[in-house]
């Protein structure tokens, strides 16, 4: 999740698969947390601006509408930086920005001057950590790969079960201006993890040896847009996240006009990130079995089913018990959510273009991410009732649900555009050729278990593909 991932590491370097590996996880285990956690947890603080800058519940959240978005849309250039610097510099850079940001904020007069710090260079600085975190992580693990994602994965609950709860007592102590130039202190560490991100040296040569030529790549290529079942998919998760991010946005908010305390509030976002760091893992063991994952497409609907039958109860929730037993159910399908999304488009496009395809999806998604807050932001400043913003989140997950679900039973039915004579030919060719003895890559054991081949990177159509 953050881009057009490009890995240009050495050729014929093996991934160690453990070693020095088990430090670049735990900085990009960091970096997840910081990445996803922090425009949820910023939350706490907008009662407090709210009153400081004389401005609306919608003016507020476009602060985490901001940094998702620069999140989400800046994965193009985050390769660009990466393929001409290195993922270690650049991250050195993006740890300085995002602390630049927020100690900048904190001295900001204006909500604009806001929008500018904390969304845009705390928020940029965040997107050039996170995908080159992700990018080490994919050249130190190659048989672990899977469980490596997942422990990573968990950081982003883990930190938003601390830093909700820390940035609640930074402003009853310090304000929102002291809590902004603390955080933006924490956020330094960005630059201790880039240090744990040590390039891999090739293995000394023994000999006169010719290094091959690495083939020309594409930073995005869109002919992903000619896979139908890429575009169903896409249309989905940008539906989906119109309505996936307000929830947490909001519920602290919601909690304090209920009359609930500042600190109980704040740990409502604790209650549905602990939850969320067990149902992430628990979601993937589950989709990994044999049986379930030909249909992991169906899962990945009914889990923002899931999320949209939350969403409408917390809508009827009236007291501060209701809420922690809807941050409960939240925390289980959010973390459903997040442990499939990629899975299933993974399972779509093949592991040659999923690269593009990860790329295009964010930056669809970060148009949908500046409109989900603030519009709920503008429903809440209209009516002044809480329960309509989850009503409005919960329809957009449940359209994305049925989108997602009609389409594939549609694509499935129609069935895919047939190949040329001469690609099958081609194909069938390649499959006859028998592979020469040596050492099993991730990329070939995952075309094994898909039961078909790959064609030019597009995966064939089965159960599991036929998004």
């Amino acid at each position: 999740m953050g881009g057009a991932v490009v890995d240009d590491s050495p050729t014929g370097v093996p991934a160690p698969d453990g070693g020095w590996g088990w430090a670049v996880l735990f900085g990009g285990f960091v970096i997840t947390g910081f990445s996803y956690a922090f425009p949820k947890a910023v939350s706490v603080f907008f009662k407090e601006l709210m009153k400081e800058f004389e401005i609306g519940y919608s003016d507020a959240a476009w602060i985490s509408s901001i940094l998702l978005a620069m999140l989400y849309g800046t994965g193009p250039l985050c390769s660009v930086c990466v393929n001409r610097f290195g993922c270690r510099p650049v991250m050195f850079v993006g740890g300085l920005f995002a602390s630049l940001g927020m100690v900048a904020a904190s001295f900001c007069r204006s909500i604009i001057e806001v929008y500018l710090t904390t969304g845009v260079i705390t928020g940029l600085g965040l997107a050039l950590n996170f995908q080159p975190s992700l990018i080490m992580l994919n050249r130190y693990f190659n048989k672990r790969r899977p469980l490596a994602n997942g422990l990573v994965a968990a950081g982003s609950p883990v930190f938003l079960s601390a830093l909700s709860p820390l940035g609640q007592l930074l402003q009853d102590h310090y304000g929102w201006r002291g809590g902004f130039l603390i955080l933006g202190g924490l956020l330094l560490n960005c630059c201790v993890c880039a240090a744990l991100m040590r390039p891999l040296e090739p293995p000394p040569k023994t000999g006169v040896e010719v290094a091959p030529r690495r083939p020309a790549r594409r930073l995005l290529d869109f002919s992903v847009f000619r896979d139908r079942g890429f575009v169903i998919y896409a249309l989905a998760a940008s539906i989906m996240v119109l309505g996936l991010f307000v929830p947490p946005v909001f519920v602290v908010s919601y909690a304090k006009d209920m009359g609930t305390p500042d600190t109980q509030a704040a740990f409502l976002l604790t209650v549905l990130g602990f939850i969320d760091i067990f149902a992430r893992p628990t979601a993937g063991l589950i989709t990994g079995l044999q049986r379930v994952r030909p249909y992991s497409v169906y899962l990945f609907s009914f889990a923002m089913f899931f999320n949209a039958v939350a969403d409408l109860g917390g809508s009827t929730a009236t007291s501060y018990g209701g809420l922690v037993v809807f941050c409960i159910f939240f925390g289980i399908s959010y973390g459903m959510v997040g442990a499939l999304q990629f899975e299933v488009l993974m399972a779509i496009v093949g592991t040659q273009k999923f690269s593009s395809a990860i790329g295009l999806v964010l930056l669809l998604e970060a148009m949908a991410v500046l409109i989900g807050p603030p519009s709920g932001g503008k429903l809440l400043d209209a009516t002044h009732v809480y329960q309509y913003v989850f009503i409005l989140a919960g329809a957009e997950v449940l359209c994305a649900s049925l989108v997602l679900l009609l389409g594939n039973f549609l694509y499935r039915k129609t069935g895919p555009a047939e190949a040329p004579a001469s690609e099958v030919a081609t194909a069938g060719e390649e499959l006859k050729q028998t592979p020469a003895d040596g050492p099993v890559d991730a990329r070939e054991v995952e075309c094994f278990l898909k039961g078909e081949p790959e064609k030019n990177g597009e995966a064939i159509a089965n159960p599991e593909t036929s998004v």
